[in-house]
């Protein structure tokens, strides 16, 4: 029960990681206010959550609105009595999913991505931690942001543009907010992540990564690690839990590229790979 009684607040989590691990943090003793843009997903896996003897609730959440991102606060600590962790975990891609060239691109799109996976991380972060400092216990903030934001993804560049901005604002917050014992830290994943984030809003929410998805071969893995089966939104999930619980506890102003699987530990170099 490494998260007995913590009070967790995660956004963008009708669907994929946010939802994945909503159901882990509960396993470990959390209660948990699951939010979501999409009508009736957060409430979805709020029910699932409650049905299986844990608590939590589920809302509607814009977090492109203010309001909306204090009400998730608020929620949190009138159903719970305080917030402990706040988790920045919404997030959309390019418009058609990256087909779309950065020279055709408007400032629509570029307003619509930062509105969400920057603007988001922004209000997120201030109106939880408003709330934690007035509590005087500590907190924890934690952000998804992406492996996008160290290395260009080809079709990406608004979205690696705010993956980058989210990892600048968990390091400034963690600087700034350490005095109150609250501490700022991001996982941005590479591998297994969630292949509804590249579908309709209102598609089937399926929880499986891309990877689970397609035919799993071996020799044609972008990781040189090799464990025998895909990597799965679980495995993102348990960095999560280790950054939110206690064991982390001085840790703070991370980034951390969660699910590499050891791609980002070579160059761009073709090699010549000696023979198993």
């Amino acid at each position: 029960m490494r998260l007995e009684d913590k009070v967790i607040a995660i956004t963008g989590s009708g669907s994929g990681l946010g939802r994945d691990a909503a159901k882990l943090f509960s396993s470990e003793g959390a209660r948990i206010v699951v939010s979501d843009v999409v009508t009736g997903r957060a409430q979805k896996v709020a029910a699932d959550i409650t049905a299986d003897g844990g608590a939590a609730i589920g809302i509607d959440v814009d977090v492109r609105i203010e309001s909306d991102v204090q009400r998730l606060v608020d929620t949190a600590v009138e159903e719970f009595g305080r917030i402990d962790v706040m988790w920045a975990n919404a997030g959309v891609p390019e418009p058609d999913f990256g087909k779309n060239l950065f020279v055709d691109s408007t400032l629509d799109d570029w307003n619509d991505i930062v509105a969400v996976n920057l603007t988001g991380i922004y209000l997120s972060f201030r109106i939880a931690a408003r709330q934690m400092i007035a509590q005087g216990h500590g907190g924890n903030l934690l952000a998804t942001t992406s492996s996008a934001a160290f290395v260009a993804y080809p079709g990406f560049p608004m979205y690696s543009a705010t993956k980058a901005g989210g990892n600048g604002i968990v390091r400034g917050a963690a600087v700034e907010l350490g005095r109150h014992g609250i501490r700022a830290n991001a996982l941005c994943p590479v591998h297994g992540m969630s292949v509804n984030f590249a579908l309709p809003p209102e598609a089937e929410v399926l929880g499986k990564s891309y990877d689970e998805m397609q035919p799993w071969n071996p020799e044609h893995r972008a990781m040189p690690l090799d464990v025998g089966r895909p990597p799965t939104l679980r495995d993102n999930s348990h960095l999560a839990l280790f950054l939110v619980s206690d064991d982390a506890a001085y840790m703070s102003g991370q980034t951390i590229q969660s699910v590499d699987g050891g791609t980002f530990a070579r160059p761009a170099i073709v090699f010549s790979l000696r023979p198993r």
